[in-house]
């Protein structure tokens, strides 16, 4: 789980200053104000744990990966060349992580095992290169132990931190400390091994769908591969936190698809008898004929990789989410928070948002009251963008799910427009009177 984000010179941002993350994260604003930016400096983090090339200090994609940002000039705040980016972010690992330090430090064996981690790198650009400033870790509960690199030595002292300067993010360590600084790397690699992504805009649907055998990790940033990840799990089921009997993927699908009244029944078929080919088909209700998912309208298309994600993503995982609830009916928008709440519950996921949707954060507030959630379990925040630099708020949320700080216009002037043709209707009638 992922405890914090921050940067600085990041795009709009300024600084973002330190934005706690919660096991369902929502980020509301308006256009270009910055929302989608807190999540892309995840993506960029994450690419660049990923990226095959270990001499990368920072991959800003192309376009293949999960967001392509151009070069530094690009991200860096108004242009600025000259400026320092920094990114912070602060982790709970799902497997403990164990360092080596070579000596008794006066805290005992010199092994320090640690669950939860806080990752901090400044990157500047010198001559069109780049150049890790400094990059620091802090790890466990308390501070430990200091680490530095400089001109190929490593020093070891007990200064509170973890700290590698003027290194590659992920150049090897210098001599005999490789093994002990090696876990760390793989610590932050590890967390975002576990992050998945989908993006506001999914596939198209498809009338049939081939399928090799493959199981793959994720379904894709834009859900491509969904359908192979529904025939992926017919061989492993999933198995909740509370729950001892294996529960199919297809099973929890059809359930939130009748639950939604999106869909009677959902079924993923052969074309035929040995058949590659599949075909999904959709029932609308009990007296209506099956379709295909391409017959069935866009609306449905765009968010079944959603619903199949929530469910095929390994337990403790985190989702980024972007418009989870486009092209859906209000309705379903609405019940789309109760999704959300049940597998953050239920597979103890962590769900990352942005959402310009008022059902579902009316929801949200409404299962709050009803005890369904925990207000902790939350973070809502709302962005704006001034003179292009972007600002962040927390909204303030009780128990009882009100929001003591609702943003002015917050989806709009619904009085406002209420009042408007109130007054519009009154005058026009006026007018047909005489």
């Amino acid at each position: 789980m992922i405890t914090h984000i921050r940067m600085k010179n990041f795009k709009s941002w300024q600084d973002s200053g330190k934005v706690e993350l919660a096991p369902l994260t929502g980020f509301f604003g308006t256009n270009s104000s910055g929302k989608s930016s807190l999540l892309q400096m995840l993506l960029l983090l994450k690419q660049t744990a990923e990226h095959p090339d270990l001499n990368e200090v920072i991959f800003f994609g192309d376009n293949g990966s999960l967001v392509n940002l151009g070069n530094f000039r690009e991200v860096i705040h108004g242009h600025k060349t000259e400026e320092l980016l920094e990114f912070e972010i602060g982790g709970n690992l799902l497997v403990p992580v164990t360092i080596i330090i070579p000596f008794d430090y006066g805290k005992g064996s010199g092994k320090v095992t640690f669950n939860n981690f806080n990752f901090n790198t400044v990157i500047r650009e010198n001559s069109e290169a780049l150049f890790v400033e400094s990059l620091s870790y802090t790890v466990g509960a308390e501070p430990i132990q200091k680490i530095t690199v400089k001109d190929s030595v490593v020093y070891y002292g007990d200064i509170g931190a973890y700290n590698i300067h003027a290194a590659n993010i992920y150049s090897p360590a210098v001599s005999k400390s490789e093994k002990n600084l090696g876990p760390l790397l793989l610590a932050f690699e590890e967390l975002f091994s576990y992050v998945y992504y989908l993006g506001p805009t999914r596939v198209d649907p498809r009338r049939r769908y081939s399928w090799s055998g493959s199981h793959p990790k994720h379904i894709r940033q834009w859900g491509n591969q969904t359908i192979d990840a529904l025939l992926s799990a017919r061989v492993r089921k999933l198995k909740t936190l509370h729950q001892e009997e294996e529960v199919p993927i297809e099973d929890r699908v059809s359930h939130w698809l009748q639950k939604m009244d999106l869909a009677h029944s959902f079924s993923l078929d052969w074309k035929s008898q040995g058949a590659t080919e599949y075909e999904v088909r959709i029932q609308k209700s009990l007296g209506s004929p099956a379709v295909t998912l391409v017959d069935m309208g866009y609306g449905l298309g765009q968010f079944l990789p959603v619903l199949v994600l929530c469910y095929y993503a390994p337990e403790g995982s985190t989702l980024i989410l972007e418009q989870p609830g486009i092209h859906l009916h209000p309705k379903v928008q609405s019940q789309l928070a109760d999704l959300l709440i049940e597998v953050i519950t239920k597979r103890n996921l962590q769900i990352l948002i942005e959402s310009h949707s008022e059902h579902l954060l009316n929801r949200l507030q409404r299962r709050i009251a009803e005890e369904r959630i925990n207000v902790d379990k939350t973070a809502l925040y709302f962005c704006r963008n001034d003179d292009g630099v972007s600002t962040i708020e927390k909204l303030k949320m009780d128990e009882f799910g009100n929001i003591a700080n609702w943003p002015e216009n917050f989806f709009g002037d619904e009085m406002g427009d209420l009042f408007a043709m109130t007054n519009a209707q009154r005058e026009r009638q006026k007018k047909a009177e005489g």
